[in-house]
């Protein structure tokens, strides 16, 4: 039996949650500073297993700054300030249009996180709504919380994060697990999505939308997949990760059949002089031929091993199943040594290494863990999966009052996706709805339905506009509008209107393309008489309906 479960984030647009810093990036670096961060007990009085992880790597954490785009609040160095009402705003009709039973009084929570993402080593975090649906998915929660920092680059030693993005506010919605399949997971992904972009109040680009995916199997264990943020990914995320947990509760039983587990002993043994550096190995007897097994896309067991010895900050290691002539090893010195199946790892952490991976490789069960979301559709380990020990009231915060926008966010929910998707279907095919509920541009939609035609609106608004960007032209909402509204007043045709938008954006006249006037063209119609010839001599000066029009009203 399969169970899938979603986390979906969408970042709001409009200032930070606990501040009123921009929820814009910017690359300028004003300054730095650095922490040691360290887990907390949660409101049960236990640490978290996820914290205790992070905290044994013992990084410094190094946080760049704008004074622009972030304050002392993300500097960890100011008390939060009232919530964003905006955003409280949103998220609540969002809730409300999936007929979740709000909280009345909703408490800010500290979760605890410490991998260096959030400064003061929690993330703040509000619940609003549970045990809602939409389109008979069960929605089991609505939280509203802060974007974490975004990381620039990470060593051995040390991590470094950007602070521009932390704080802003971030819409999470978890499903129940019972969704079945990869497909229907992307599916859900998407219908949920649709809903977010139709309030015209998220942000848009790359990382500001992403999935966590919750998936487990019977005999197997429940693992976070995180980083989802390529919606036509999300099958194979979900269906190799199914595919990887049978694979390896299939070498388990192998495992045990061979009485492997019974058999391991950490005795870590040095093979500096096989390999020419620093190096040491533990044996694994009973894993032959096991290692090298794939359980998923250009991973094997052995990379299960190797990510836990990453965690001590090797660059991996090496094992039986290899050809080890590739990196340059004397096998015949190794054979001295060594009697059973083995990993090797270099370098001056190799015993602390190794020590991870050999606590992986007796693991005679699949871990409940956190994975990163690969590229090519594998996943790889990042930590264990926390658990209710992360979470802890916020001190400094009041409950939130969300009498105070409820009316608004019910005006919102009443002109939100369900009434626009009608909206759409009635005004457009259906291929041309769905687009359009997912455009960025679905606010000007709105804004001009009533006045120009919804069909020539849609695919401008869809397909010309993309179609200019791919030619390094982007133009900016007021320049849009500038364009439709030439079109609306007749200024230009309708085949004009996207010449018009790149000469606005570009800053040129527009003589070139300005619409023929209908005594003009009457004149010219008369004079030449054919349709084809007319639109090759003035191009998108004229409207060809208006010509046709003309010709069969000459005497």
């Amino acid at each position: 039996m399969v169970k899938i479960g979603l986390e979906i984030h969408q970042r709001v647009k409009g200032h930070k949650l606990f501040c009123n810093c921009p929820g814009v990036q910017d690359d300028k670096i004003d300054g730095i500073f650095k922490r040691f961060l360290y887990p907390t007990f949660s409101e049960h009085g236990k640490i978290d297993i996820a914290a205790i992880f992070e905290k044994n790597k013992n990084k410094i954490y190094t946080y760049q700054y704008n004074h622009k785009t972030s304050c002392l609040v993300e500097m960890d160095e100011e008390p939060p300030h009232e919530i964003n009402k905006h955003a409280l705003t949103v998220a609540l009709s969002i809730a409300i249009q999936m007929n979740m039973r709000l909280i009345d009084k909703p408490i800010v929570m500290r979760k605890i996180v410490i991998d260096g993402s959030n400064t003061s080593g929690f993330q703040r975090t509000v619940l609003l709504g549970v045990d809602g649906h939409i389109n008979n998915i069960p929605i089991q929660t609505l939280c509203l919380e802060e974007e974490s920092a975004g990381i620039v680059n990470e060593n051995d030693n040390e991590k470094t994060y950007r602070i521009d993005r932390l704080g802003i506010p971030l819409i999470e919605i978890a499903t129940a697990p019972i969704i079945k399949s990869g497909k229907e997971a992307k599916e859900i992904a998407l219908e949920i999505g649709k809903m977010l972009r139709a309030t015209n109040q998220m942000a848009r680009g790359i990382g500001t939308i992403r999935q966590d995916l919750n998936v487990s199997i019977e005999n197997g264990a429940r693992v976070e997949i995180k980083g989802a943020q390529e919606l036509n990914m999300i099958e194979k995320w979900v269906d190799n990760e199914i595919k990887r947990q049978k694979i390896l509760l299939d070498i388990i039983e192998e495992l045990k059949k061979r009485n492997a587990y019974e058999q391991l002993t950490f005795k870590p043994i040095d093979v500096s002089e096989c390999v020419g550096k620093p190096a040491y190995a533990v044996e694994l007897p009973g894993f032959e031929g096991l290692l090298g097994k794939e359980v998923s896309p250009n991973r094997r067991f052995g990379s299960e091993l190797a990510d836990y010895a990453r965690k001590a900050g090797v660059k991996g290691l090496i094992h039986s199943d290899e050809d080890l002539s590739k990196y340059g090893i004397d096998i015949s010195c190794i054979k001295k040594k060594l009697n059973n199946a083995f990993m090797i790892v270099f370098g001056k952490n190799a015993i602390k290494a190794l020590e991870l991976a050999f606590q992986r490789a007796k693991m005679d069960y699949i871990p409940e863990e956190t994975r990163k979301a690969l590229p090519n559709g594998s996943t790889s380990f990042m930590r264990p999966i926390s658990s209710s020990a992360r979470m802890y009231p916020e001190t400094d915060l009041d409950f939130v009052d969300i009498n105070s926008v409820l009316e608004k966010s019910e005006e919102m929910a009443k002109k939100g996706y369900f009434y626009k998707k009608e909206l759409l279907y009635k005004l457009l095919n259906k291929e041309m709805a769905e687009r359009m509920i997912l455009c960025k541009y679905l606010n000007i939609f709105e804004k001009m339905y009533k006045t120009i035609d919804p069909k020539i609106l849609s695919t401008f608004l869809c397909d010309h506009i993309r179609y200019l960007k791919r030619k390094d032209i982007h133009p900016n909402e007021k320049q849009i509008l500038e364009a439709l509204n030439l079109f609306k007043n007749n200024y230009i045709t309708k085949k004009a209107l996207p010449i018009a938008l790149e000469l606005i954006v570009k800053g040129e006249r527009l003589d070139s393309i300005k619409k023929i006037e209908k005594d003009e063209l009457i004149k010219i119609v008369r004079e030449i008489k054919d349709i084809k010839e007319i639109m090759k001599r003035y191009g998108v000066r004229v409207d060809a309906k208006e010509v046709k029009e003309i010709l069969s009203n000459l005497p």
